[in-house]
């Protein structure tokens, strides 16, 4: 496991907001925040496509 410095006051957050979502452990909140920002970064244009498709058949635009 490879360990990451943050600042104390940081930690205190995310302790408290890994707390108040039912997560087991803090390094289990840690490691779900990484995992969703990776999707965001990861995603394709081909999925933006994907979702702007289904967006306008849904409606919502045109």
């Amino acid at each position: 496991m490879t360990k990451v410095k943050i600042d104390n006051k940081l930690y205190e957050r995310a302790k408290k907001a890994a707390e108040a979502a039912g997560y087991s452990s803090f390094e289990e909140f840690v490691s779900s925040v990484i995992e969703k920002e990776l999707a965001l970064l990861e995603a394709s244009p081909d999925d933006d496509k994907a979702v702007s498709e289904q967006l306008r058949g849904l409606g919502y635009i045109e």
